[in-house]
């Protein structure tokens, strides 16, 4: 018997999963998701990506940066199972026992590596080599309960923490429906978590900031890990912010003192701890994106 499902999401890596269980012969009897927020220079008043595709999808939408004022309301939906995906909030009891199967989660690592909320962002700059999704049963405690299914990826050399989480999300909606419809079928499985215990807390500004003086490796993968959000800057002489959109090793170029600018065959290279960084595109503070070459040629003039 299809099940009767609530949906938490918020962001943009939610929306395919939300898509996978519409496609299914489940029911979505409400979706819930945080409340419309100020983006942009006018802060326009904007519904959450999943509140878009709620509405396109015909699904009765509830809106609540915290969940717990919706226990009543959403009791009375009377859900078999309640799936969350990057919902931006806790789910706590009662709420946690109020579908007859509990919740499940989508999470963007394989766990118990990486429990919080920026996981990708973490993976990429801790250098991790493979990151991956899981799906696992909901409790109390962070991102502790036992697992149903997982699927492993392995971390480009280039990807950034957007696009990274752009493709866990698409495959990850396919490991979710398969897992609600092994439950409804009573088939689903879980397991214990195994490995070492690490956290990721959610970034902050302070998290992009570069430190020319460490190996280059370590900058590149906190570039990748905070693009596109916080975003990696270093503060140049007087205390001007320059943020870094797209950066790269460059590997055989002699190297540079730590912080130093150098203009090579059209390219920008800084130096850092190890070998120097070719910096692609900058965004000066208070202007647009542009070539770094560029930047620096207006700068020296």
């Amino acid at each position: 018997m299809p099940l009767r499902i609530v949906f938490a999401g918020s962001p943009a890596a939610a929306v395919p999963s939300l898509q996978a269980l519409a496609a299914t012969e489940h029911e979505i009897v409400a979706v819930v998701t945080r409340e419309d927020a100020p983006l942009g220079r006018k802060r326009v008043l904007t519904p959450t990506p999943v509140a878009d595709a709620a509405e396109t999808l015909g699904i009765p939408v509830l809106k609540a940066n915290r969940i717990a004022p919706l226990e009543a309301r959403i009791a009375t939906l009377r859900p078999d199972l309640g799936v969350i995906v990057a919902y931006g909030g806790l789910i706590r009891e009662p709420l946690l026992s109020t579908p007859r199967l509990g919740w499940i989660n989508l999470h963007f690592s394989l766990l118990p590596r990486w429990r919080g909320a920026a996981p990708v962002q973490r993976a990429l700059i801790a250098g991790d080599e493979q990151t991956g999704a899981t799906v696992f049963q909901l409790v109390a405690e962070l991102d502790a309960g036992p697992v149903f299914a997982t699927l492993e990826y392995p971390i480009g050399r280039n990807q950034t923490a957007g696009h990274l989480l752009e493709v866990l999300a698409e495959r990850g909606a396919g490991l979710l429906a398969s897992v609600v419809d092994d439950l409804d079928a009573g088939t689903a499985q879980a397991a214990t978590q195994v490995g070492d215990v690490t956290l990721a807390p959610k970034l902050d500004l302070e998290d992009g900031r570069l430190d020319w003086s460490r190996p280059a490796a370590e900058l590149d993968a906190r570039i990748r890990g905070t693009t596109p959000e916080p975003g990696a800057f270093a503060l140049l002489d007087g205390g001007e912010r320059l943020k870094v959109l797209d950066a790269a090793i460059a590997h055989g170029d002699p190297t540079l003192a730590a912080g130093e600018f150098d203009l090579r065959a059209g390219r920008l290279l800084v130096g850092s701890g190890t070998d120097p960084l070719h910096l692609v595109t900058v965004q000066p503070a208070g202007k647009r994106a542009m070539a770094a070459a560029d930047w620096w040629r207006g700068r020296i003039r």
